[in-house]
């Protein structure tokens, strides 16, 4: 179960298998406190949804001070813009804030905020608790057939020597199987996510993204799904499905 936290202005979630790790901090923001009206109500962290951008900017600059508690240097937030692909970008000191047509970014410099906006997909935080390095992964249904996570797990690997079997690996909030149609999956998905059919025409991603973890040496006890569904928390979470016109929730994780 995740932990629930609240500040000031700002609520948000913390995953059981991060949460006491010493120099690592994240958090998946929910959408109450931020200064966005409807239907980007309240904590939008987006400008590509149509919200007033002095209105993100506030919003940002909420969660960048709330990430400033308990952190003993300077940092820097940097956003993935996500293009629901599975391109995955390494990220250093010197990266610009925003990193277009990235869907994941993955890091090793302590300091740097790694963020990504979601409303339904979901956002996998990955830890290397050897190696000392993150990645923050955006993955929708298209993103999951390009097995995005797979891709982030070799570039952890080649990049920073990873072994998959130390990665912990957190799912956040994201669309239940209940809410997952999809009706013309014979033509979008691989025959290998049929299995995974909750009902005719609906799919359990949660299960699903389980299955292509392990199937990459990421060990079971090392995965901490949220099972929580953003279409159906609406004071919580912004839902695409739900909406169309919404805004996006931020997920961050930061070395210390």
């Amino acid at each position: 179960m995740m932990r629930h936290f609240k500040e000031d202005r700002l609520e948000w979630l913390e995953f059981e298998l991060l949460t006491d790790i010493p120099h690592l901090k994240h958090a998946v923001f929910l959408r109450k406190g931020g200064y966005s009206v409807d239907p980007f109500n309240q904590l939008n962290v987006s400008y590509s949804v149509g919200d007033n951008p002095i209105s993100v900017e506030k919003n940002r600059s909420l969660i960048e001070n709330s990430l400033k508690n308990g952190t003993p240097h300077t940092f820097k937030m940097i956003h993935g813009h996500a293009c629901h692909g599975h391109q995955v970008a390494p990220v250093e000191i010197d990266s610009p804030s925003t990193i277009l047509l990235t869907d994941g970014l993955t890091c090793a410099t302590p300091g740097i905020a790694l963020m990504m906006t979601h409303a339904d997909c979901q956002i996998a935080l990955f830890y290397d608790p050897q190696h000392h390095v993150i990645a923050n992964v955006h993955a929708g249904w298209r993103g999951s057939v390009q097995n995005i996570y797979a891709k982030t797990i070799t570039q952890m690997k080649d990049r920073f020597g990873s072994d998959p079997k130390n990665l912990l690996v957190c799912i956040s909030p994201s669309l239940g199987p209940e809410e997952s149609e999809f009706i013309h999956y014979k033509n979008e998905f691989p025959e290998e996510f049929w299995e995974f059919q909750f009902k005719p025409n609906y799919f359990d991603f949660w299960s699903l993204t389980e299955y292509q973890l392990q199937k990459e040496g990421i060990l079971f006890h090392h995965i901490e799904v949220a099972r929580l569904s953003t279409f159906t928390n609406p004071n919580d979470y912004f839902s695409y499905r739900r909406e169309k016109i919404t805004g996006r929730n931020a997920t961050i994780i930061m070395l210390l």
